[in-house]
């Protein structure tokens, strides 16, 4: 019963991240395990702040388009 909870819930948390045009963190962590083994992994913050940005393409702070 918690299993199943546990997957509706990761489930409903991509969905959430995806519409809102934030990637998967966790897709991102293995991804990085296994193609960028060199590389630092970035914390969530960090992955969200970086996908924010390259979503709204801001320059210090500022939004520089509406859409």
């Amino acid at each position: 019963m918690f299993n199943r909870l546990r997957i509706m819930w990761s489930y409903r948390r991509q969905f959430l991240d995806l519409l809102v045009g934030v990637p998967n963190y966790e897709t991102y962590v293995e991804h990085m395990k296994t193609s960028h083994c060199d590389r630092p992994i970035l914390s969530r913050a960090e992955f969200f702040r970086q996908a924010q940005d390259n979503r709204y393409d801001s320059k210090d702070g500022k939004i520089t388009r509406c859409c």
